[in-house]
């Protein structure tokens, strides 16, 4: 069956490769050297002999192969399987490693010889002052942006913290290995034994995980969620979003830089479809950030006491820095002619207290007893400034750049509260609670049953009474009273906390203008809204952001905004409250709804329409559009690489401002490394300031359009024929993938499914496209394309047929969003793998449905891959993404028998053998799929 064939390496791409495959083979050598101690020479041949039929039944497709393989995985016994699955899977886990690696290796030989990559700051920057664009410029832009990546959980989150854990350091220790090699000198006879003594301490690592489970025993919570998000921060964030804002500052000539990258999290405030979330995890997650951001402070401050030595009796200080000496507590004679440390031992003392106060922790270390707590993040980096400032004066500049800079900025970014926790719930949700409140006040007994403009008129007029809603006595629901009590604890704890922590609030499923003003109504009920809608002075605390999901949703998205702000006192309420609009863009539901290449134009349509309304906005009220893109991993979800992604924005839409969110299993991928997690805020960074400055995207012509336009129509016709048309199609889909499987799998807090059926329509789209990433097939990311460029190129004769081919290529050519979206395409058809399908396809009971599906799945396969070759001229797949296709030569040899087991162990399950290791075995190569395929997982 074919394959998708990638492009073939070049000898100096090969040479590029060797430290890569060099790595590979450690710790594969490892890897097997551990399973050979650990579980016997047998278990380790019988890994070798399934790997090799693999290989052979992927290049070859080898019927003999095929036969052989089949023939020993049912042969196997239950701990065989599971043993050979650990091992594929650990083999994956370690290529993610070794790759990420070479790619900070190879960046590094890029900028060494001067050949910054695209994406970096350097590149973005450097193309801002050929344009002409100053740094002042720049710097007054960043003044007025707002870009935050925003960590999600959802139900395909596959790591162990514990995991992870080892795997940073296996990561550090390659880090490390490259180092010693790169300063070896010839004949040096301390480099070997430096290389033993590295493998060895890999050699460890790899065992600890080799005896450490994959799997969790009890369902994940959400404070388990919590905590695998903070460990990014702990690794990764809090350290390098300041060294990339010094980077900035260092490009720009040291014009200062303001804050306008700032982190943002769902875990502890996201309740749509998750019933373990509520007041009590949003208190516990505000609490828990605190906690990482104030120890992070204080280990800093402690070393920084450490460092500012200095005497006063050898260099001065200013009179503020004085004094904030002789506030400290700290008596101690042996400090009394060093300012520095006195003033940092009382501000210790200070963030102690504050670390007490605000969590109830204690600190590792105290010199003198906790006390005078900050009132806020404020008052901690005024302090900091003092210092600052004094250093500064008196010849201690290159000592500010060390440790006190980057942790000013780190305060400045993080707060005491780390990340902003955005709350989000579904529509409906708010419509009962408020149907309850206006029942239970005899204000109305049926608003559920109200038509849309007499619950706006009604809604209106309750916005403005300044009486609240609840009765004293009354009883009200469980939901009524769960709802309400998270817009309370939502009010306390930004008092607590900060007016950051807390500042948006997302509206699932908006379909109408009533669905934005009931939380208008009950942000009024608890405090949030300060006065009434048609007072002059008043403002509320929380934006309230709709999230238009599918096709009929966002292309209501710009006419729902419009009613909105057409309504009496809501365009002074929004300015008066920071002028500030965040729209979110669902990509998930989209495409689950209308198909890949109609969801990203109904995106793009709708984007357009809503930066209209807000430009005639402008006119009478200046508020800020942010749109929020509610991006998965997978390109089926909106996923692909994030720069290109935002270049290819239509005209006018980023501005300086951005939020998107970074799910699942791709979080790991791209922060787990804090050199690549560096990188990867840089291109958000590079990618917004290129977006907003140079403006790159010109509007698209009207022929181009119009055309996708009717690629939109025939692809989404295509789709839905399919996926909600033919008949069976849902009993296809739950018995060719592992959905059943994924859902009991104990990966997330939240539920696969909206209800207990196996309607595609009730099924999340994130576990929806994370089965078909783990069968191969990748559908959501490319079915209905060819399709719908067959439907164009064929409707009217040979010469149309030659006309509309060249419009298409022009398109590509000259429209990043078509040009995006297609490089997307062209990325998930070169993950896919239609022999790997088929046998997935095996698992269907009905032979008659099972083979209608897959060949309609295989042909429109074979019709979007003759489509992109058609229109990008490139005949192999991954022609311009060599990283990618080095990737697929490297990992994907390894990732094929976790597939054929799945199979196999999936076959076993569903025919009644089910015990423990059978489920053991499934849940361990789905984690290995997913972590092989990365993005597409």
């Amino acid at each position: 069956m074919e394959k998708p064939s990638t492009s073939t390496p070049s000898r100096r791409a090969k040479d590029n490769e060797r430290p890569l495959v060099e790595d590979i083979r450690l710790l594969g050598r490892i890897l097997g050297d551990v399973i050979r101690e650990q579980e016997g020479v047998d278990a380790y041949e019988l890994v070798e002999q399934i790997r090799k039929l693999s290989v052979a039944f992927r290049r070859d497709a080898d019927q003999e192969a095929d036969r052989a393989l089949k023939k020993l995985l049912k042969g196997l016994s239950g701990d065989q399987t599971v043993s050979v699955i650990r091992a594929f899977t650990y083999f994956s886990h370690l290529a993610n490693l070794a790759e990420d690696r070479h790619h900070i290796r190879r960046r590094a030989i890029h900028e060494r010889a001067g050949d910054t990559q695209e994406g970096s700051i350097e590149v973005a920057l450097s193309r801002l002052r050929w344009a002409g664009i100053t740094p002042k410029t720049i710097a007054r832009t960043l003044e007025q942006s707002y870009v935050s990546p925003v960590l999600t959980a959802h139900p395909t989150e596959v790591q162990r913290k514990s995991i992870l854990d080892a795997e940073r350091d296996i990561a550090q220790l390659l880090t490390a290995r490259d180092e010693i090699k790169a300063h070896a000198l010839p004949k040096d006879a301390l480099a070997p034994r430096e290389l033993a003594a590295n493998e060895a301490q890999i050699r460890a690592r790899v065992m600890q995980l080799w005896q450490t489970r994959l799997l969790r025993f009890s369902k994940l919570t959400v404070a388990d969620e919590i905590e695998n998000a903070l460990s990014y921060y702990e690794a990764t964030f809090l350290r390098e979003i300041p060294k990339l804002y010094a980077d900035l500052e260092r490009e720009l000539g040291h014009h200062p830089v303001h804050s306008f990258l700032r982190m943002g999290q769902w875990i502890g405030g996201d309740r749509d479809g998750n019933p373990n979330v509520s007041a009590q995890t949003l208190e516990y997650a505000l609490g828990r950030q605190a906690d990482v951001a104030l120890r992070y402070y204080l280990t800093e401050v402690h070393y920084l006491g450490g460092e500012l030595s200095l005497s006063a009796r050898l260099v001065g200080v200013t009179p503020e820095m004085q004094a904030l000496a002789l506030r400290s507590p700290d008596t101690s004679e042996h400090r009394q002619d060093e300012p520095y440390r006195r003033a940092l031992t009382g501000v210790y003392a200070r963030l102690a207290a504050t670390l007490k106060n605000l969590t109830g922790g204690d600190a590792a270390r105290h010199a003198v007893a906790p006390q005078n707590p900050y009132a806020s993040a404020g008052e901690f980096q005024a302090d900091l400034r003092t210092i600052e400032d004094s250093l500064l004066a008196h010849h201690g500049a290159a000592i500010v750049a060390q440790r006190l800079h980057p942790l000013l900025r780190a305060v400045e970014v993080f707060g005491f509260h780390l990340a902003t926790v955005d709350l989000r719930q579904s529509s409906d949700q708010h419509e009962v609670v408020v149907a309850e409140l206006l029942a239970a006040a005899r204000i109305e007994p049926n608003y559920g049953q109200l038509q849309e403009a007499a619950r706006q008129a009604l809604l209106v007029k309750l916005l403005n009474d300044a009486r609240p809603l609840r009765v004293v006595g009354a009883t009200y629901s469980a939901l009524a009273q769960g709802e309400i009590a998270i817009f309370e604890t939502a009010k306390r704890l930004r008092e607590r906390f900060g007016a950051q922590a807390i500042r948006h609030y997302i509206i699932s499923h908006t379909e109408t203008v009533s669905d934005l003003l009931e939380v208008l109504l009950l942000q009024k009920e608890v405090g949030l809204m300060h006065g009434t809608l048609d007072a002059p002075e008043a403002t509320h605390d929380l934006i309230v952001v709709p999230l238009f999901e599918t096709i009929e949703d966002l292309r209501n998205a710009a006419p729902i905004m419009r009613g909105f702000y057409a309504l009496p006192g809501v365009a002074r309420l929004v300015q008066r409250s920071g002028a500030e609009q965040d729209i979110m863009l669902g990509y998930s539901d989209s495409n689950k709804d209308g198909g890949i290449f109609t969801s990203n134009w109904e995106l793009y349509r709708a984007e357009i329409a809503l930066v209209e309304l807000f430009d005639e906005l402008a006119n009478s009220h200046n508020i800020q559009l942010r749109m929020f893109h509610g991006r998965g991993g997978t390109v089926g979800r909106g996923g692909g690489p994030s720069y290109q992604a935002i270049l290819a924005q239509p005209p006018g839409t980023v501005r300086g401002q951005i939020r998107l969110t970074e799910q699942g299993e791709v979080i790991g991928s791209k922060y787990a490394n804090p050199e690549i997690g560096r990188r990867n805020l840089e291109t958000l960074v590079a990618a917004t300031l290129e977006a907003t400055l140079l403006q790159p995207t010109k509007p698209a012509t009207k022929a181009f359009l119009e055309a996708a336009a009717q690629l939109s129509q025939a692809s989404m016709a295509a789709y839905r024929a399919l996926v909600y048309e033919t008949p069976g199609f849902s009993d296809y889909f739950f018995g060719s993938t592992p959905i059943r499987e994924i859902a009991e799998l104990n990966i997330g807090s939240r539920p696969a499914s909206r209800k207990a059926t196996q309607k595609i329509e009730d099924l999340r789209a994130i576990p929806w496209g994370f089965s078909w990433g783990q069968c191969r097939l990748t559908l959501p990311g490319w079915y209905g394309f060819g399709s719908a460029v067959d439907a164009f190129l064929n409707q009217n004769g040979p010469q149309s047929r030659k006309d509309g081919l060249s419009l298409l290529q022009k398109m590509y050519r000259q429209w990043p969003f078509f040009r995006t979206l297609l490089s997307n395409m062209d990325m998930v058809l070169a993950k896919s793998d239609l022999a790997l399908a088929s046998r997935y396809a095996e698992l269907v009971g009905d032979a008659r449905l099972r083979k209608k599906v897959f060949t309609a799945i295989e042909a429109e396969w074979h019709r979007t891959a003759d489509a992109l070759t058609l229109i990008t001229g490139d005949k192999q797949r991954l022609a311009h993404n060599s990283a990618l296709a080095r990737s697929i030569r490297h990992r994907f040899p390894y990732i094929d028998p976790l597939h054929h087991l799945q199979v196999e162990l999936v076959r076993r399950y569903r025919g009644g053998q089910g015990d423990e290791r059978v489920q053991t075995g499934i849940h361990i190569s789905i984690n290995g799929i997913a972590a092989g395929l990365r993005n597409t997982g």
